[in-house]
């Protein structure tokens, strides 16, 4: 059972990355083979990963270099993460609440898709489970906007292309940074744990 809002609302946003599909997982893994392979000095651990959920590769980089002193690439670590990723793509399963839940509103109202990933990757992923259709191609990722979560920008893009107001979307995330976007753009919101497989 989905953990909705009493509110009511009349789009919905999902994120991806384990809102819709259960790819954190392999994600963690694509993030620990990149930073060996770019010898990076950080201490990334599974409670920090969970903790960037929603955040673009490149920014969780650039945040770690401050703290450890470094001059890792952040550019280099997400694209060599994300080729190391593509490969997993067909593993990636869906959440099923949220991806049936997805499917009963599909037609009802307008869906769409704010993920911290590139959009190949969301797209790959969605594809893999037979839900990119659900989204009338409206997937907004941080290249299009000026700031990622957990500022309001993706969101307020994705009610824009929608056609709707902010305050009558509902987003369904899994991250800290999504909430605080969603909060950030007066949409109501709903946080799916990771125990909701």
């Amino acid at each position: 059972m989905l953990p909705l809002p009493d509110t009511p609302y009349e789009a919905v946003i999902f994120d991806c990355d384990g809102t819709l599909v259960d790819s954190m997982p392999l994600h963690y893994q694509a993030w620990l083979a990149s930073l060996a392979h770019h010898a990076a000095p950080f201490d990334f651990t599974e409670e920090y990963f969970y903790s960037k959920a929603g955040v673009r590769e490149q920014d969780v980089v650039r945040e770690l270099n401050r703290h450890y002193g470094s001059s890792v690439d952040p550019d280099s670590v997400a694209d060599y993460k994300a080729a190391l990723f593509e490969k997993m793509i067909p593993q990636v399963p869906e959440v099923r609440p949220v991806a049936d839940f997805a499917r009963a509103m599909h037609g009802r109202m307008p869906l769409s898709v704010a993920s911290g990933s590139e959009e190949h990757i969301v797209r790959g992923c969605l594809s893999a489970n037979g839900l990119l259709h659900l989204f009338d191609d409206i997937i907004i990722t941080p290249r299009l906007v000026a700031r990622g979560k957990p500022a309001p920008d993706m969101f307020l893009l994705a009610a824009e292309r929608m056609g709707v107001r902010p305050e009558v979307c509902l987003v369904l995330e899994d991250g800290q940074s999504g909430i605080e976007a969603a909060k950030a753009a007066s949409m109501a919101w709903a946080y799916i744990p990771r125990t909701l497989r």
